[in-house]
């Protein structure tokens, strides 16, 4: 629930702080302007200028997946997952509706990088459960 999708011919993913970590029972708390909303804004800058500009990818757009960490490492981990979801094609039989047809599903996306998370604790735990999945 706490993500930004855009689209485009590669994807790159974010995991950012944008919450502070939540009370107990709740993942995420209040906003976090400096850490998190800042360096999510600075993604999607960086994205646009890239995108607005024919000369840096001709013929080529980034997308991005973005996803908050909450400032929570168990919550990252479980984000980045999230990422590795989308990568893969659905499995025979999973995920059948009531009328046992399959669910609506896009393709898989094309995750070419993950930028963050915030700090280098999660960054490697998200690296090494990434890294299962090339």
């Amino acid at each position: 629930p706490h993500g930004i999708r855009l689209e485009g011919d590669l994807t790159l993913g974010g995991l950012f702080p944008v919450h502070a970590r939540g009370a107990a029972g709740t993942p995420c708390g209040g906003v976090k302007k400096e850490k998190g909303i800042q360096r999510l804004e600075a993604m999607l800058y960086a994205l646009d200028r890239v995108n607005g500009d024919p000369r840096v990818l001709p013929n080529l757009t980034l997308g991005a997946r973005i996803l908050d960490t909450c400032s929570r490492d168990t919550y990252a981990l479980e984000q980045a997952l999230a990422f590795v979801r989308r990568l893969l094609p659905p499995a025979e039989g999973e995920g059948r509706c009531l009328d046992g047809s399959l669910p609506a599903r896009g393709a898989p996306e094309r995750l070419v990088g993950v930028i963050g998370a915030s700090a280098s604790s999660v960054s490697i735990m998200v690296a090494n459960v990434l890294r299962l999945f090339a």
